[in-house]
């Protein structure tokens, strides 16, 4: 049977002097560079496209993810301190990653991508992008169940969890205080990105939907922000300002993907089912 769940889990695995290594830090690199990289690998050699573009996707998209998700949290969530203490966006081991904020630097490196690399349109590098995306958004969101970080509101279902509030003090030896049972939303988000990558990997693998362009993009963009906007309903709120708001940041953020992915999908199913050309300037080898 179930029962509420006391969440201890310290979130640093090691530390020696100065250096440390925290869950959050290992889910995201091994969601984002072994899983991701993995996959994306997978598929290149499927399709024979050059080992030189895999690599600068690889670093295109890392770079664009942290930049753009460490921005995105300081200027979506609390842009009035960054703003006036700009040195403090440097800090990212202090924490604050904004998932919204990495879409869009991605955005704008596929974008840079696809003119200087691939030479096809963005819509061809995001449908295979988003094939391992689900997978990787799990991991980053299980970093954040480490945390004791993100989590829900009150609630008398029997799968709460209580988290450690004061987990700084607590790490410094202090006792622990625990939240009120309370949803474990960052596990809510991560059965629905495990979701959507299952359904990414099936219209790859199973259902060649990478030659309809832009459809494996449309289900992935509305499966992981309509899940993000309902799932905000039961999250807490992340800074202060929200509480007036009727529907929080991370909805109203959510709701142009949204748009943007229903636009997609509808785009590629007016389209043609493509063939894509080698030789040239493209990535495909001859």
């Amino acid at each position: 049977m179930l029962g509420v769940v006391t969440w201890t889990v310290d979130p640093i695995i090691f530390q020696s002097g100065g250096l440390r290594l925290g869950w959050y830090g290992v889910l995201f690199a091994v969601g984002l560079i072994v899983f991701g990289g993995t996959i994306l690998s997978k598929m290149w050699k499927h399709e024979n496209l050059t080992e030189k573009s895999f690599n600068q996707l690889v670093f295109y998209v890392l770079i664009a993810t942290i930049v753009g998700a460490r921005l995105g949290h300081c200027l979506f969530y609390e842009p009035s301190y960054y703003l006036a203490n700009p040195v403090e966006i440097l800090k990212t081991w202090e924490g604050g990653l904004a998932s919204h904020g990495g879409v869009i630097g991605i955005m704008i490196a596929i974008w840079i991508y696809s003119k200087k690399v691939s030479h096809q349109s963005m819509l061809w590098t995001f449908d295979r992008l988003c094939v391992p995306v689900g997978l990787v958004a799990a991991m980053i969101r299980l970093g954040n169940l480490m945390n004791h970080e993100i989590y829900g509101h009150a609630t008398d279902l029997p799968w709460g969890f209580r988290f450690i509030e004061n987990i700084h003090q607590w790490q410094a030896g202090a006792e622990p205080i625990f939240s009120a049972p309370s949803h474990p939303t960052q596990l809510y988000e991560a059965a629905i990105y495990l979701l959507v990558f299952a359904v990414c990997m099936w219209l790859y693998w199973k259902r060649d939907a990478q030659k309809r362009e832009g459809l494996i993009f449309g289900v992935a963009m509305v499966m992981i922000f309509v899940g993000r906007f309902l799932v905000e309903f039961v999250k807490n709120d992340q800074v202060g300002f929200e509480e007036s708001m009727t529907l929080n940041m991370g909805q109203w953020l959510s709701i142009p993907f949204v748009i943007i992915g229903i636009a997609s999908i509808v785009y590629s199913l007016k389209q043609p089912i493509k063939e894509y050309r080698r030789g040239g300037n493209s990535i495909y080898q001859k």
